[in-house]
Order: structure tokens, then C-alpha cells, then sequence
């Protein structure tokens, strides 16, 4: 008798447990069923469109040498390019090939801020940061971000850059923030260069999923498009949670899915790029705050189950998960020939440029060209977002959210200074904005039961795989943390003597603590 896994989503979670069940868990690719609503796996990590219409990147997700769980999967995942290398082969000779060192990572007036090494700390401020980071998550509980520091602290350049390199808001949970100065304190001293991230070779579709979904296929896993999960059933009592079926629409119709002893299933709960709206060069996007499918499920099997979380906390505060991010293609050089000059750096080695005055605290990276595997010569596309987009511009007398591609980008040449070209820019570059109202719901503040374990007490072949499940010192709003889910799933359920890697600890080494105790006081 064969065992069945289901896997209800088809981003980089499920994927990565496809992945895992195959080569740690013995299935065959035929016994393993992705059920995505959409028509195309990837999830949050995307890259669309084309050179007439304009591409479109929803979001960017860094990468780092600390990423032990996602640097695992993507080595002995062929490279697609090349057979006779991995992905992580590939993005290694990228990196080094390509290394990033911003000379432009805080812009202010139109000019590059020169002190950016500097994080612009007072006494108090280093209090604070201290407190925080010695701080339990109990005693933080749930805090703001703004509730643990002064005024001063919110305009260093430290938070400019920390917050814009992670989406952070003063809003946000203190818990989070917490982890993530943990988490990244080997980047603390490298936060003006971004010199520690490692960048796709493309964009993260083209450069991560694409290769992924296609060694699952040629693995014979089903990939099952257009397939909305509705409802899963459990066996009835307390104690044990055991999935027995699951109720479905395929391609719009209704079926019954039943899970025999032995199966699994695996559930994406939640999205942070559910509900995202496209807009145009020429209109602003629309805000839907529609539940969608990966919501929905959630909702549906948490009710009256608080071992399953609470979707609510995060997906019903959209005022305080929302932002804005747009793709820029141009079919002319002259954008990005001024962008380069302006920050001294060729396109792929530079980072994050965030217009530190900005209004909708806009922030933009310009990649290593091309950035789509079927990108045109002649074209290129970089990426930027804002954090702020319901605060009127700086040059566009209207907020960020109401705003067409054009406009977003007649703001950004303001910043820059660049607005003599805006005539000749607007008519060769194409700007798509994109609305996305749950995209740091997973900061949002929480409960320590609002997101629940990745296999719940009891479960005999259940496990949540997402941003919205909980995992220990790990971070949320990476990609690392959903390869750390699936693995911790596949091996849990499954009874394998093995481990995830443990979450690298920068803090546990003499050398990282020294560099960052030198910049906390600079």
C-alpha cells in the first residue's frame, strides 16, 4: 500500500517539503500532490510579465550565509543553466562574482548621506537597544516597537536602515524586532553596504522555485493547479489530531479527498502577498482585502481550535500590514545610466537606496541585468517599494496608494534630483505598482498561541508550513524560515532521527559581538 502526502500550497514551503520528503523521506514523486489555487507555484516568491506590459516583482527576499536550512535544499537542487551544478553552486559563483557594496544606502536632500557607518545613537538609544536584546519575549509580550524606544531612536540612520532592509514599522512587535537583532547581529556592522546579502541571479522565480518545481517534476510529483481547499476534516475527540479528509473544488469542482493511515498533510496557512492588486503605468492599484483561499482554510480549521492559532490576529489588522511595492522596466538605458551615476554603483553591486526623507520612506534596488530569464537586450528592471504609502509625496501631491506607475516614479525622480528627465524617463519606462495588504502581517504583535507549532501536540500526520507558524529564535519574512518549517514537518511526522540545522547564533561568537558592540558605539 503506497502512502499519499498533500500538500495544500504550492510557495517555497511546500515545495521545499516535496523536496524533503523525496530525499529524506523515502516517497516517491508520484505518492506527493501540491494543491494550489493559482495557476503557477511559487507563492510570494515571484517574477512576471514582460518587456511590453511591464514586469512585475511583488516582493524581494534576501539571502544570507546563515540560511543553513535554505542553503541545504538549494544544494542538491540542479542548477538549471547548468545540470552539472546546484543552485546553491550557482549562487555562490554569482556572488562572488557579483559582490554588493552600497555606496548609496541612505539618500537625503538629493544628496548620499556620508555618515552612514554611523548609527546615530544617543545614550539613550543604546539603553534601549540593550534592554531589548537582553530582554525575555515574555517581559516584551506584546509591545510595540515604539513602546521600547524614544522619538531619536526612529530617525539614526540605524533605524533607517534596519527597518527598510527587513519592512520593518514602529508599529510592529517588539518580539520580532528582538529576534531579528539576534538573528542578524553578524550584519550589524555591515548595514550601511548591505555587503553580508546574497543576491538570486535572476529574480527569486526564475532563480529558486522554477528550478525546484522542475526537479519535482521530473521526480513525477502532481502538481495540481486550480485547487481550492475548502475544509479539512479531522478525527473527532481531544488528544490526537489526525487529518482524515480534505473538501475541495478542482478546476471548480466539488471533490472529497480522503486521507488514509499513513498519508500526511502539510498546510501554507496564510499569505503574506494574499489578496495583492496590480495597478498600471497609468492607474493606481485597487485595495482588495478579500480572504483569500490560504486565509479562508485557516480560519475554517482554527475555529474553536486554539492549538491551530489565531488567523484573525494577523489577517484582520490590514492598516498595519499594508505597503506598496512597484517594478520599473525601461526600454531605454538612460534610467538606469542615471541611477548608476548618481549612486556609484553598477547595476547588482549595489543594495537597498532608501530616500531617507521620503514621505513613503521609498526605498529601490537595482539588480545585476537581466533579471528575468527571457528578458530582452535593451531592457532592464529594478525594484523598489514604500513603507508608508497611505502619507502624501514629496513631489506627487497625493498619497503613495492612490498613485499610477508614473506618478511613483515622477516621486522617486524627485528624490533623486532627477527631474529634468522625467519626460524622456516616463515615456521609456514602464512602472507597475502593486498593493499588498497582509505583506508583514507576520510582524504584527502576537500572542505566543496566535501562531501554531509546526506539528501541533497530538498530531499524528498534520503539520503547518508558513510565515505563520511558530519556530523559536528563527525569524519570520524569509525564506529561510519556511525551508525550516518543512524540513522540522518531514522530519517530525515522519519519525526521522534528524534535525534542521540549528538557527545560526552570531551572538555566540567573540569576534561578530565585538564588531557590533563597536558599532552600537559609533
Amino acid at each position: 500500500m503506497t502512502r499519499q502526502a498533500y500538500l495544500i500550497g504550492g510557495g517555497i514551503a511546500a515545495l521545499a517539503s516535496a523536496a524533503h520528503l523525496i530525499r529524506d523521506g523515502g516517497f516517491k514523486g508520484s505518492e506527493i500532490h501540491i494543491l494550489e489555487a493559482s495557476g503557477i507555484q511559487g507563492g510570494s516568491m515571484d517574477g512576471s510579465g514582460n518587456a511590453q506590459e511591464g514586469y512585475v516583482i511583488r516582493g524581494g527576499r534576501m539571502f544570507n550565509f546563515s540560511y543553513l536550512c535554505t542553503y541545504e535544499l538549494l544544494g542538491f537542487i540542479p542548477s538549471l543553466s547548468d545540470p552539472g551544478k546546484t543552485v546553491l553552486q550557482e549562487f555562490q559563483d554569482f556572488n562572488a562574482a557579483n559582490k554588493t557594496h552600497a555606496r548609496a544606502r541612505l539618500v537625503r536632500g538629493g544628496e548620499i548621506v556620508a555618515d552612514s557607518h554611523r548609527m546615530g545613537f544617543d545614550a539613550r538609544d543604546r539603553l534601549d537597544l540593550t534592554q531589548i536584546v537582553s530582554g525575555s519575549e515574555e517581559a516584551l509580550g506584546r509591545k510595540r516597537i515604539d513602546e521600547c524606544f524614544q522619538p531619536h531612536f526612529f530617525e539614526s540612520n540605524f533605524w533607517l536602515m534596519w527597518c527598510t532592509m527587513f519592512a520593518f514599522q514602529p508599529w510592529h512587535s517588539a518580539v520580532e524586532f528582538k529576534r531579528y537583532l539576534h538573528r542578524f547581529v553578524h550584519e550589524f556592522p555591515r548595514i550601511n553596504t548591505l555587503a553580508g546579502v546574497d543576491r538570486s541571479p535572476y529574480n527569486q522565480y526564475d532563480s529558486v522555485i522554477l528550478p525546484i518545481e522542475t526537479w519535482l517534476r521530473a521526480q513525477g510529483v502532481n502538481f495540481r493547479n486550480g485547487c481550492v481547499v475548502q475544509d479539512i476534516a479531522f478525527k473527532p475527540g481531544r488528544g490526537e489530531i489526525t487529518a482524515q479528509a480534505l473538501q475541495l473544488l478542482e478546476q471548480g469542482e466539488a471533490k472529497t479527498v480522503r486521507v488514509a493511515a499513513g498519508d500526511l498533510v502539510f498546510l501554507t496557512n496564510g499569505s503574506m502577498t494574499a489578496a495583492a492588486t496590480l495597478g498600471s503605468h497609468e492607474q493606481a492599484p485597487p485595495l482588495s482585502v478579500a480572504k483569500t483561499p490560504e486565509w479562508a482554510l485557516w480560519e475554517t480549521i482554527a475555529r474553536n481550535r486554539r492549538d491551530f492559532g489565531n488567523p484573525g490576529n494577523f489577517c484582520n489588522h490590514v492598516d498595519e500590514s499594508f505597503w506598496e511595492s512597484f517594478t520599473v522596466t525601461c526600454r531605454d538605458p538612460l534610467l538606469l545610466q542615471l541611477i548608476e551615476g548618481f549612486s556609484g554603483n553598477p547595476a547588482g553591486t549595489g543594495a537597498l537606496v532608501t530616500l531617507a526623507d521620503s514621505n513613503w520612506l521609498m526605498s529601490f534596488v537595482v539588480a545585476k541585468q537581466p533579471h528575468f530569464l527571457k528578458q530582452p537586450a535593451g531592457v532592464e528592471v529594478f525594484w523598489g517599494y514604500g513603507l508608508f504609502p497611505d502619507r502624501v509625496g514629496n513631489f506627487v501631491a497625493k498619497p503613495m496608494s492612490e498613485c499610477s506607475g508614473a506618478e511613483i516614479l515622477q516621486e522617486l525622480l524627485g528624490h533623486l534630483r532627477l527631474r529634468q528627465h522625467e519626460a524622456a524617463v516616463l515615456e521609456h519606462c514602464r512602472c507597475v505598482p502593486v498593493k499588498l495588504p497582509y505583506i508583514t502581517a507576520e510582524f504584527l504583535l502576537r500572542d505566543g498561541t496566535d501562531r501554531p507549532a509546526v506539528v501541533p501536540q497530538g498530531s499524528s500526520n498534520f503539520a503547518f508550513v508558513s510565515q505563520f507558524c511558530e519556530q523559536p529564535k528563527d525569524v519570520v519574512f524569509t525564506v529561510e524560515y519556511s525551508v525550516r518549517a518543512a524540513q522540522t514537518a518531514v522530519y517530525t511526522l515522519l519519525g526521522l532521527q534528524k534535525t534542521p540545522p540549528a538557527v545560526y547564533k552570531g551572538q555566540a561568537q567573540p569576534s561578530v559581538m565585538r564588531d557590533a558592540l563597536k558599532t552600537l558605539l559609533s
